[in-house]
Formats: structure tokens, C-alpha cells, sequence
């Protein structure tokens, strides 16, 4: 069985709904960064270890917030010496508006990856797109390159929408099931 991480930073445990959700979905550990974008002790060797790394975080100002550009700066050590070479990646990202320069942060994550030489997985869902689309329904927000969710800024963490956290479970299989292909 490949062993999955879900590496993310939450600021209002938004992100980290949708981190239990992939989770949830990939049978993944979850890797929280901590308010000073530090990882929790273990960490980076629960990065190394795993056959598959999806990232998440919350769109702040069109891309990653601080806290995840700072793990994102410290990944240069195993990106120096090629540790995460072809691993599996994959992003998921939320903010208040329905766009939200999401895509910008997806952007971020692929990039981030692609420097460490990885394997990236999109969602492999169609969209939502139809005129009998409502809200909830799974892809709603109809990302192709990672998983997204919306959450209006007055809203709290318990309010998601559960079309969102289920396109983040779904997500999260379909990560597993590719690396189970592409790692087996």
C-alpha cells in the first residue's frame, strides 16, 4: 500500500477541512504547518517516507499564505539532493470567493512540485457545469489541476459546503489510486 502525506497550512481551519477530507480519501497522515510555518516534529521525514505529497493551502492574496511559502523555502534541502524525485503530487486550495485566483495557487503548488522533479495528479472530475448544477454538487467550483473550495469569509470552518468536502475526499482517492499505480 503506498503511503500518502497531506503536507497543508489552515489559518481558519477552512484548509484544514479539506485536509481531512483528502485525507480521509487518500488514507494519508496529515502534516499540519504551524502558525510560524513550521512543521510539526517527524515531519519532513513523514515527506520522505511518502510515495505521494498533496499540498494544500489557503489562496491569501491570489497565492499560497506565508506559512506555507515558508515550508515551501525550507523543501530546498530535499530538492537539493532530489529526495522527492518522483513522488506524487497533488494541490487543493480554498478561499472566500469563487474565484479567488485559486488557479494561482494550484499554479504555485504544481510549480513547487515540478522543482522537485515530482509526478503531478489533477482531479479527474468533470465540472459541475450544467444548468442543473446547484452549489453543493461535487466539482462545483470546476477545477481540472487540483481540488478547490469556496467558503465565504463570514463563514465557519463546521458551514462548508459538503459538495466541497466531498470533491476533496474524491480528490484524495483518486491521488492514492494513481500512486498506487505509478509507485506500486
Amino acid at each position: 500500500m503506498s503511503k500518502v502525506a497531506v503536507v497543508f497550512h489552515s489559518g481558519y481551519g477552512h484548509t484544514l477541512r479539506m485536509a481531512q477530507s483528502v485525507a480521509e480519501g487518500a488514507n494519508a497522515e496529515l502534516v499540519a504547518i504551524d502558525a510560524e510555518g513550521n512543521l510539526p516534529e517527524g515531519g519532513w521525514d513523514i515527506l520522505a517516507a511518502a510515495d505521494a505529497i498533496i499540498m494544500g493551502s489557503p489562496t491569501y492574496m491570489g497565492t499560497v499564505s506565508w506559512q506555507f511559502k515558508k515550508f515551501a523555502d525550507a523543501s530546498s534541502k530535499p530538492w537539493f539532493s532530489q529526495q522527492w524525485k518522483d513522488k506524487v503530487f497533488a494541490g487543493f486550495t480554498n478561499s472566500a470567493t469563487m474565484n479567488g485566483d485559486k488557479h494561482s495557487t494550484l499554479h504555485y503548488l504544481f510549480t513547487l512540485a515540478m522543482q522537485h522533479s515530482g509526478i503531478w495528479v489533477g482531479t479527474g472530475m468533470m465540472p459541475s457545469n450544467s444548468k442543473a448544477a446547484q452549489r453543493n454538487d461535487i466539482n462545483y467550483v470546476g477545477s481540472s489541476s487540483g481540488a478547490m473550495a469556496q467558503s465565504p469569509s463570514d463563514s465557519s470552518p463546521a458551514e462548508m459546503l459538503q459538495g466541497d468536502l466531498e470533491t476533496a475526499r474524491l480528490f484524495g482517492q483518486r491521488v492514492a489510486e494513481v500512486t498506487a499505480k505509478v509507485r506500486g
